[in-house]
């Protein structure tokens, strides 16, 4: 028997097309993924309000010199050499220096006290969805929803821009922004609202990350879909 090898021009067009797609698709996720996220936010010391289970790095001058790390209690409290408990949930660092230096003063003359956060727990904003790098972040300042996203490396090509939501809940209480970041991009900022601690912001999966979706149930009709094949459609469907 003859042998008949299947040339490129008798190729099903639609595998052709399928193919150039998913090379594209390749290469803009590629572009992507070169581009460098915005440093992290730094605690602003003059109006971030220190609270549990924050990190505070504590030192008391002169000699001889006392440097603690203390970490806030679920009571608001930490406890300082010489002087005991000390409140510091609610406060800013400088409060919080203010009272210890005025404490310390009476075991040690001219005592010079400074407080900074070396660790930030206590407010925090979560993003996931399709960013590039899904998580939490300490809410150290006023920070933005598109600043947000920024920080956690921007959306991916698979992110819609005009249906993202944050996710605010207030004791018994939960209420949904929609955001469209596509707008923000372009100057309107009406949607781009401040955060709060314990905000949640969703990046759901646009058309082309449906069309992924198709192609792959397209290409692999007879595989099982993927985990994260299948959480992708069923967030596509909610959103």
């Amino acid at each position: 028997m003859r042998a008949y090898r299947l040339s490129s021009h008798s190729r099903p067009s639609h595998l052709i097309w399928i193919r150039l797609v998913l090379v594209a698709m390749g290469g803009v996720m590629a572009a992507c993924s070169t581009q460098l996220a915005p440093p992290p936010v730094t605690p602003d010391a003059q109006t971030y309000r220190v609270g549990p289970p924050d990190q505070l790095f504590i030192s008391i001058l002169p000699d001889p010199v006392i440097e603690r790390t203390a970490v806030v209690r679920p009571d608001g409290m930490i406890s300082i050499d010489l002087i005991g408990d000390v409140q510091a949930s609610g406060r800013t660092t400088e409060q919080i220096a203010e009272e210890i230096e005025q404490r310390v003063s009476r075991f040690k003359r001219d005592a010079k006290t400074t407080v900074s956060v070396a660790s930030s727990q206590s407010i925090a904003v979560t993003v996931f969805g399709e960013v590039r790098d899904p998580g939490t972040f300490p809410l150290t300042s006023d920070t933005r929803v598109s600043e947000a996203i920024g920080l956690r490396g921007g959306t991916t090509i698979f992110g819609s821009k005009r249906k993202i939501r944050v996710v605010r809940t207030n004791g018994e209480t939960t209420r949904a922004f929609t955001i469209d970041l596509a707008s923000i991009q372009q100057g309107d900022l009406s949607s781009n609202i401040m955060l709060r601690g314990g905000d949640m912001i969703v990046v759901p999966p646009n058309i082309l990350a449906r069309i992924g979706y198709g192609l792959q149930v397209l290409l692999f009709p007879f595989q099982q879909i993927l985990s994260a094949g299948t959480g992708l459609f069923t967030a596509a469907a909610i959103f």
